[in-house]
């Protein structure tokens, strides 16, 4: 908070159903939004248009901002059932490809569909489903934010605000990019990459995993490694285990034979959703993990590439490699161009059932 104190000529905007193209002075003048049948007693300037709906397959654009500036908040809400149904995608610049694509609920650490409260630093989730990302957002010529329905029926009402500020933008501003990967199961002895084909120069910031586990036993031995500029075979970084990644240890376990949630501004297991029987140890159990970088970005000039192991246990003290639905998100900055992502699965793919 050092610098709150200091003036700036940034100009502050935000963009919302009551304001699309987030002008200044013309926000609250709707008089045929969604809401107008509620407003209908109270005329304009009383909420008459406070959310959107996507038709089937329909892309709605969130914001298309002309920069300098910077994206500083975005509130979004929604009901549960559509976090993996509608897309989140961001360009910066004018680009064809998407700097930011990743299912609604796993951008903001809620990739299962149920409701998770998160209290970190760049991800806020507060009740009841209220996603809040402060990850900031610098762009050089424009913003473009969209939200594709990919289900075949209407979305559930959407409401949302973002909040930006035009203003000069430094030359040493990366851009923040985002990727999601899901391997459901992942194949015996293979690893989950959570980014591959990243060129170019930047700092990784932030991974975001939901984990089913699909076996009984323990699940978290696996490495978490990042391969920087031309690492082959070994990576240059190589963690001890998945819940050392996330910041726990010894099975994230507290009290004796029970899982603990917890949530800081850097690391966190917010959510355990048990499957009934069976303790700590149960098959099917799903969890959501996150870890941001914000103290220790790891910073490549060339390349980078992140994968985790699926581990658990076997007889005779062995290791087990485990077939794990595992859904990743990747955060970090880096300048552009970047490489085009691999296609996002189809919609049924994408589910959580």
């Amino acid at each position: 908070m050092h610098n709150i104190s200091l003036l700036s000529r940034a100009q502050s905007r935000s963009i919302s159903p009551e304001n699309p193209r987030g002008e200044k002075g013309r926000a609250g003048m709707s008089t045929d939004g969604l809401a107008a049948a509620a407003a209908r007693d109270l005329g304009q300037g009383w909420k008459v248009s406070p959310y959107i709906t996507i038709g089937a397959g329909e892309t709605y654009p969130l914001a298309e901002i002309e920069g300098p500036g910077e994206i500083q908040h975005i509130w979004l809400t929604t009901a549960p059932e559509w976090w993996r149904r509608l897309i989140l995608r961001i360009y910066w610049d004018g680009e064809e490809s998407p700097s930011v694509e990743v299912p609604l609920g796993d951008f903001f650490c809620n990739g299962w569909c149920d409701p998770a409260l998160v209290n970190s630093m760049p991800i806020a989730v507060n009740p009841l489903c209220g996603f809040n990302s402060y990850w900031p957002m610098p762009f050089r010529r424009s913003a473009r934010i969209t939200l594709e329905n990919t289900w075949n029926e209407e979305s559930s009402s959407v409401y949302f605000s973002i909040d930006y500020a035009l203003d000069e933008v430094p030359e040493s501003a990366a851009y923040l990019h985002a990727q999601w990967r899901r391997s459901n199961p992942l194949a015996y002895k293979d690893v989950h990459t959570i980014l591959d084909g990243v060129t170019g120069w930047g700092h990784y910031v932030g991974t975001y995993l939901a984990w089913q586990s699909n076996n009984t036993g323990w699940w978290g031995e696996g490495e978490v490694k990042f391969f920087i500029d031309g690492d082959d075979e070994f990576p240059t970084i190589c963690g001890t285990g998945t819940e050392d990644y996330f910041g726990g240890a010894w099975d994230f376990e507290y009290p004796r034979g029970q899982y603990h949630e917890f949530s800081t501004p850097y690391l966190g297991l917010p959510q355990v959703i048990s499957a009934g029987a069976g303790g700590l140890y149960a098959s099917q159990q799903r969890f959501g993990m996150y870890r941001w970088h914000l103290q220790d970005p790891v910073r490549f000039a060339q390349d980078l590439r992140v994968t985790v192991q699926a581990l658990g246990w076997r007889s005779g003290g062995r290791y087990l490699p485990l077939q794990d639905d595992i859904s990743s998100t990747a955060f970090w900055y880096q300048n552009q161009p970047h490489a085009p992502y691999p296609p996002l699965p189809d919609p049924d793919s994408l589910e959580v059932i």
